[in-house]
């Protein structure tokens, strides 16, 4: 934990948060998650807010046990790699951007009158796009072959769902993993070695 210091505050934020959310009635339950959401309503009244506040809460509380083990394969190594500050560009980058890409396609779909207006209040918050990030800045900590094995089933997993549901969340994500690739600079091209560099707990 002392290694990765911004996951497990993030990680120990979000559990708050997702507690916040099991034991509050239901009308404060949609309350909160509204007004911590990034979508188009929120963005407009509180961007602020809305892009950097909507990453520390998620929607379902019984989901946290999944999102504390991605957050240990995931945002821990990386951060370990990088280092905090680098390992925060990554993420805040792709969280922000994803979001507003994202959510300028749904203006442009109620514009076009593809969707209902109402999607600009949908309930817009967790942690996924920051995950994608790291998932795929994590491609450049592995040594070749498995790297070019990784990069695949990255790509699959992520491009799958854009292709088949193509919602604007899939597409978040997917920008997501694309941004984690572009910061390979950060990465300074340092493969992980077979027992080698102190990646111990």
């Amino acid at each position: 934990m002392r290694s990765s210091p911004g996951t497990h505050v993030w990680l120990a934020v979000v559990a708050l948060t997702s507690l916040v959310i099991a034991l509050a009635p239901e009308s404060v339950d949609r309350y909160l998650m509204h007004r911590n959401s990034s979508n188009l309503y929120e963005l407009a009244r509180h961007p602020m807010r809305a892009l950097l506040g909507s990453a520390f809460w998620i929607e379902d509380p019984g989901s946290l046990p999944l999102y504390v083990v991605l957050f240990e394969i995931l945002h821990a190594p990386v951060e370990r790699w990088l280092g905090t500050l680098k390992w925060l560009v990554v993420v805040v980058t792709a969280h922000v951007a994803a979001t507003l890409i994202s959510q300028k396609v749904v203006l442009q779909s109620i514009q076009d009158h593809d969707v209902p207006r109402s999607m600009a209040h949908v309930v817009d918050i967790g942690v996924s796009y920051g995950l994608a990030a790291s998932a795929g800045i994590l491609t450049y900590r592995l040594p070749r072959p498995w790297r070019w094995f990784y990069l695949a089933g990255a790509v699959v997993f992520f491009a799958v769902p854009l292709v088949t549901s193509h919602t604007y969340t899939d597409l978040g994500h997917a920008v997501s993993l694309l941004i984690g690739l572009a910061f390979w600079p950060l990465s300074r091209e340092k493969p992980l070695e077979g027992g080698g560099e102190g990646d111990a707990h």
